[in-house]
C-alpha cells in the first residue's frame, strides 16, 4: 500500500502537466481556427485584391451626408447603419468593361439593402442591389428609367442576417451578369437599354459599395480584368 501510494505521488504531477499540455494545445487549435476566418480567400490568378484586410487603403468614405460610421474590424469592412446610405468608393483607376468583381456580404441589423453595387458599364453606371425594398429585392438600378423593383431584372431572395453572401458580378460588352452564393440572380442583356443609377447612389460612382440604413460588412473584395 506504500508502494502504491508513493507511486500515485511520484506520476499524478506527469498526469496534471499532460492534461495541461492537451487543454493548451485544444485552446491554441480553436484560436487559430478563429483567426482563420478573417483571412482573405484564396483566388484564382488574375484577380487583384481590392481590400487588404486591414486598412481602406485605396478607398474613400463616401460623403452621402447621412452615413453611419466605416470602419475596418477584424478584416472586415463595416458600414454602420445611417439615416440613408453608407459606403466606400474606389479611389483608383476602374475598367469600363470586361470585367468581373467577387467579395462576401453580410446584413447585420436593418432590413433594407445590404449591398448595393454600382459599378461602370462602358460609358454609363448602374447598380446591383443586394435585399432592397424591405429585403428581399435582387436587380439592377436602373433600366430605362425603373429601378430594381420594378423591372426585368427583378428577383426576390431571402437573406439572413449575420450570414455571409458571396457575391459574383461579371460585366462584359453586352451582358451584366450576378451570382449570389453560386446561383445566377441577374443575366441581362444590355443591347439597346438605357442604364442609369439613383440619385442617392450617385457618389459611389464610378465603383462603390453602399447600405441603405442598414449595418452591413464586407470582405474579399476582388476584381479581375
Amino acid at each position: 500500500m506504500q508502494i502504491k501510494n508513493s507511486l500515485y505521488k511520484r506520476t499524478t504531477p506527469y498526469i496534471v502537466v499532460a492534461f495541461l499540455i492537451g487543454l493548451s494545445a485544444c485552446v491554441g487549435n480553436q484560436k487559430s481556427k478563429n483567426a482563420t476566418e478573417t483571412i482573405p480567400q484564396r483566388v484564382d490568378s488574375g484577380w487583384v485584391q481590392l481590400f487588404d484586410g486591414k486598412s481602406l487603403d485605396g478607398w474613400q468614405i463616401t460623403n452621402f451626408g447621412t452615413q453611419g460610421t466605416v470602419q475596418v474590424i477584424e478584416g472586415e469592412i463595416v458600414l454602420g447603419m445611417g439615416d440613408g446610405c453608407t459606403g466606400i468608393t474606389w479611389n483608383g483607376n476602374f475598367p469600363k468593361t470586361d470585367y468581373e468583381v467577387k467579395l462576401e456580404a453580410k446584413k447585420i441589423t436593418g432590413n433594407d439593402f445590404f449591398c448595393g453595387m454600382t459599378f461602370p458599364v462602358k460609358d454609363s453606371f448602374c447598380t446591383l442591389i443586394i435585399g432592397g425594398w424591405g429585403g428581399p429585392v435582387v436587380g439592377l438600378s436602373n433600366i430605362d428609367g425603373s429601378d430594381a423593383s420594378d423591372n426585368e431584372s427583378h428577383t426576390l431572395k431571402k437573406f439572413d442576417h449575420d450570414t455571409w453572401y458571396a457575391i459574383h458580378l461579371k460585366v462584359s460588352s453586352e451582358k451584366i451578369e450576378a451570382w449570389i452564393d453560386g446561383e445566377q440572380v441577374v443575366d441581362f442583356s444590355t443591347s439597346g437599354k438605357q442604364l442609369s443609377v439613383r440619385s442617392e447612389v450617385s457618389l459611389s460612382k464610378p465603383f462603390g459599395i453602399c447600405s441603405w440604413r442598414t449595418t452591413s460588412a464586407l470582405r474579399n473584395i476582388h476584381l479581375k480584368e
